[in-house]
C-alpha cells in the first residue's frame, strides 16, 4: 500500500467514526458503536473507500492497549482484590459454557463425529472462538456511562482479563490435541511466571514512579514514562510468556493506578486514544468484515452461532454471578458485559485458519459475531443502567 494513501485512509477514518459517533449520541447510543458501524460503511462490506491494510491494523492494535491501559489506570485496586474470587468463577464460566455451546452448535449442524477426527476438532474449535471476550468495548461503554470505577465495571473488567488468559490455555490445549509437537503444559507455566514477572516488575516500578510523582508532580514527563511501561508490558506479555499483550497492557496500568497522578496519566493517555487510535480500533472491527461467498446454509449457521455466542456468555457469567449474591440485574449486566467479542476472537479464528482447523468461509461468521456482540452489547448496558442513580466514582488512591 501507498504510503500516502494511508494518510488519506486515516482522515476518512477519523472523520467518519466521530461523525458517526455524534449521530450514535444524539440516539442515545453509546458513540463506540457508531464508531464500529462507521468502520462497515466505509470498509469492503459496503462502499469500500478504506480497506483494512497493515498500517491500520497496527494503529487499531496501540489503541486497543492504549484503551486497556486506561482501564488498569482506572480500576481500584482495593476493589479489584475484592472482587477477585467472584471474577475467577465468572470467567472460568465465560470460558466453558461457550466453549460447550460452540461445539454442540457446529456438531447439530453438521453431526456428531468420533473423537480424534477432522469433524471433532472444527466442532470444538468453534466453541474455542466462542470463549473469547473483547473487554475493550465494553470498557469503553461503561467509560461513556461513568461506571467503569463502580464495583459491577471493576468485576466485568478483571473477569473479561481472566477470560482471555484461560481462553489462551483452552487454545493451546485444542491445538496440542491435534498438533503432538504442541506442549499445552508449557502455556500453563508461561501463564503463572507471567504473573510472577508482573509482581516483581510491579513492586519496583511501583515505588519508582512513586518517587517520582513526588519529586515532579503533575510533571508530563510521568504519563510519558506510563505510556512507555505500557507498550513495554504489552511487548513483554506477547513476547516472552505467550500472552495477549492487552493484558500485559492492564497489567501496567494496575501497577500505577494507586499512585496520586493515576487520573492525571489517565487523562493525558486518554487524548490520543480519543483522537486516533480509539477511533481506528473500533472502526477496524467493520473494516474487517466482508460477506463475500455467503451461502444460505452458512447464513443460517452464522446466525445460531452469534445467537449462542451471545447467550452462553449470558447465562454462563450471568448464573455464576448470581450464584455469588449479585442481584438479577447486577448479574445480568456483567452477563451482558462478558459477551462482546473482538480482537482476541479474531486471533484465536486466524489461528485456527494456520492450523487447519477452521474453513475460510467460517471466518464470516466470526466477523458477524463481532459486529453484533460489539454493537449490542454497549446498547443493552446502557438500557441496563437506565434510570439508575450514577455510581459514586471510587478514588483509584484508595
Amino acid at each position: 500500500m501507498d504510503r500516502i494513501a494511508f494518510f488519506r485512509d486515516l482522515a476518512i477514518i477519523i472523520v467518519c467514526s466521530k461523525l458517526f459517533g455524534l449521530i450514535a449520541q444524539k440516539l442515545k447510543a453509546p458513540q463506540v458503536v457508531g464508531e464500529i458501524i462507521a468502520g462497515l460503511i466505509i470498509g469492503p462490506a459496503c462502499f469500500g473507500f478504506v480497506g483494512n491494510t497493515d498500517y491500520l491494523a497496527l494503529l487499531a492494535e496501540i489503541g486497543v492497549v492504549m484503551l486497556m491501559f486506561e482501564a488498569g489506570l482506572e480500576t481500584n485496586m482495593k476493589e479489584l482484590i475484592k472482587t477477585g474470587p467472584k471474577a475467577l468463577l465468572i470467567a472460568c464460566a465465560g470460558v466453558f459454557v461457550p466453549l460447550a455451546g460452540g461445539t454442540l452448535l457446529y456438531s447439530c449442524f453438521y453431526g456428531f463425529s468420533a473423537v480424534g477426527s477432522e469433524e471433532f476438532y472444527r466442532a470444538i474449535f468453534i466453541g474455542t472462538i466462542m470463549t473469547a471476550t473483547s473487554v475493550g468495548i465494553t470498557v469503553q461503554a461503561l467509560k461513556e456511562m461513568g461506571r467503569l470505577k463502580s464495583a459491577t465495571g471493576t468485576l466485568i473488567t478483571s473477569a473479561a482479563i481472566i477470560d482471555d488468559i484461560i481462553g489462551i490455555i483452552v487454545l493451546t490445549f485444542v491445538i496440542g490435541m491435534k498438533n503432538p509437537e504442541s506442549k499445552p503444559s508449557e502455556v500453563v507455566v508461561s501463564t503463572l511466571l507471567f504473573i510472577v514477572f508482573s509482581f516483581c516488575l510491579g513492586f519496583l516500578t511501583y515505588y519508582c514512579f512513586k518517587y517520582i510523582d513526588k519529586k515532579y508532580p503533575h510533571q508530563r514527563r510521568i504519563p510519558i514514562l506510563g505510556l512507555a511501561l505500557c507498550m513495554f508490558m504489552a511487548f513483554a506479555a506477547e513476547e516472552f510468556f505467550g500472552i495477549a499483550d492487552i493484558t500485559g497492557a492492564y497489567v501496567a496500568g494496575l501497577i500505577l493506578c494507586s499512585l496520586k497522578d493515576s487520573e492525571y496519566i489517565a487523562r493525558k493517555v486518554d487524548i490520543n486514544s480519543y483522537m486516533i487510535f480509539g477511533p481506528v480500533f473500533f472502526a477496524s472491527i467493520g473494516l474487517n468484515t466482508t460477506f463475500d461467498g455467503f451461502t444460505s446454509s452458512l447464513l443460517l449457521f452464522s446466525v445460531f452461532f452469534v445467537i449462542v455466542a451471545l447467550l452462553t456468555k449470558i447465562i454462563g457469567c450471568g448464573l455464576v454471578a448470581k450464584l455469588t449474591k449479585l442481584s438479577f440485574k447486577d448479574s445480568l449486566k456483567v452477563g451482558v458485559g462478558m459477551m462482546t467479542r473482538g480482537e482476541v476472537a479474531l486471533i484465536v479464528a486466524k489461528k485456527g485458519l494456520s492450523e487447519g482447523m477452521l474453513e475460510p468461509e467460517y471466518f464470516a461468521s466470526v466477523i458477524l459475531l463481532i459486529i453484533v456482540s460489539s454493537i449490542m452489547t454497549p446498547i443493552i448496558l446502557k438500557l441496563l443502567y437506565k434510570g439508575e442513580k450514577e455510581d459514586e466514582p471510587i478514588s483509584v488512591n484508595g
